[in-house]
């Protein structure tokens, strides 16, 4: 059974950390692209972060580019968004994706969301 299971998230005052995770099980983690996608109240789900497979290649969405850090451990089946220097519009529910794309088809999995609120 594929999960995605997000959890640290929580509430942080204005300029604080925290750092969330998303723990994979139910199929090769290592093969797939991890990102991290955040959805405001009352707005569109956005991409905040993109790892490749391997953990080789970063991108960010502007907005978070030199405070975020994604990373992964493909051994213990675990992603990560470090968020730091959080501002009060980063307050979002973070979910976890994972998704590839191969001769046998193309794969998106969700995790169920983490919601992050950050005070002013």
């Amino acid at each position: 059974q594929v999960q995605l299971v997000e959890s640290g998230g929580g509430l942080v005052q204005s300029g604080g950390s925290l750092r969330l995770s998303c723990a994979a099980s139910g199929f090769t983690f290592g093969v797939y692209a991890l990102s991290w996608y955040r959805q405001p109240p009352g707005k569109e789900r956005e991409l905040v972060a993109t790892l490749n497979h391997n953990g080789g290649s970063a991108e960010y969405v502007d907005s978070v580019k030199g405070r975020f850090t994604i990373s992964r451990d493909n051994g213990k089946m675990m992603g990560y968004l470090q968020m730091d220097s959080l501002k009060p519009e980063d307050s979002a529910v973070y979910y976890c994706h994972v998704g590839r794309r191969g001769v046998d088809g193309e794969y998106n999995y969700w995790g169920q969301g983490t919601q992050v609120t950050v005070s002013s």
